[in-house]
């Protein structure tokens, strides 16, 4: 069939895998039959329309988990239907299903707020009196460099516990995130006005907080204390990050929303490199966050 071919083929090109192709276009058939017998055309179907479908799959005892999966899978049919010029919105980005647990319930923060978050991290230009003054501003300097690395390459804490100063490749602008049981290595990019920031840290910062406690160490991320773990750093980070922002919830919530924000650049298994998923199915699980897109939800219309 043509249009199997076909689609499958958009799909492929978006990094689904096999067996996601085969999943995704069996979902969608089961709407074109139902949009037939309904004497709907399937690529035109309405916000509403959709709606009468969902509440045929309940009719039928569809499971809510199952039902998410179905019009997880119509979103992508649509999104091929306006690669094909036929459509110009698509109308499954509306519709979420109450009573569904989600991998996460994270408020996704957008492309602006990151930016702010790192862009609006203070660093004290004067030159500190007293020395817990100037632990302050090392701390400070320290932390906009774990915040770089979060919100342009998408690290939580354990992969930044785990760098060490020799994974920064600052000639070439990039660094090496090694892999570990549930992920998988990766270098990624380091963004121009990070490289500066790096720079100065692994240079003077890093070695004058070690020195305050006459410390050694590989790690490239360091603390003002006497313990190699970052747990406590990153608490402290987190709660500035709250006076900046009161929508900021956690690390991972940070990490959800770069991911989220990839999916919209990049295709499925780029994404799935970027992250360092070993598997593809952890990064399609992603797709259910973007609450952008998913700001109406259908109880409002058909309460379930």
């Amino acid at each position: 069939m043509e249009m199997e071919k076909t689609f499958k083929k958009y799909l492929e090109s978006k990094g689904f895998s096999e067996s996601s192709r085969k999943r995704i276009y069996k979902e969608t058939i089961l709407f074109i039959n139902w949009s037939e017998k309904e004497r709907i055309e399937s690529e035109y179907a309405t916000y509403r329309e959709l709606l009468s479908y969902v509440q045929y799959l309940k009719s039928r005892e569809v499971k809510q988990i199952t039902i998410q999966l179905y019009i997880s899978g119509l979103k992508h049919y649509f999104s091929w239907c306006i690669a094909r010029n036929l459509i110009t919105e698509n109308p499954v980005r509306k519709i979420d299903i109450k009573g569904i647990k989600r991998r996460s319930l994270y408020y996704i923060l957008n492309n602006k707020e990151l930016e702010l978050l790192y862009y609006n991290f203070s660093l004290e230009e004067e030159t500190p009196k007293y020395n817990y003054q100037k632990v302050s501003q090392l701390s400070v300097k320290r932390n906009k460099v774990i915040l770089g690395l979060m919100i342009y390459q998408g690290l939580g804490t354990q992969e930044l516990g785990n760098l060490d100063l020799k994974d920064v490749k600052l000639r070439e602008g990039k660094i090496y995130i090694s892999g570990s049981r549930k992920s998988n290595e990766r270098t990624l990019k380091l963004e121009s006005h990070q490289v500066l920031d790096i720079m100065e840290y692994t240079l003077q910062t890093r070695n004058e907080i070690l020195e305050l406690n006459n410390k050694k160490s590989d790690k490239l991320i360091v603390s003002t204390g006497k313990s190699d773990e970052v747990g406590n750093v990153m608490s402290k980070l987190m709660k500035k990050l709250k006076t900046q922002n009161e929508k900021v919830e956690s690390v991972r919530q940070i990490r959800t929303s770069i991911i989220t924000k990839w999916l919209k650049m990049y295709n499925l298994r780029e994404v799935q490199y970027m992250a360092g998923h070993k598997f593809v199915s952890s990064t399609e699980a992603y797709f259910v966050n973007d609450l952008e897109d998913l700001q109406e939800d259908i109880g409002k219309y058909h309460p379930f």
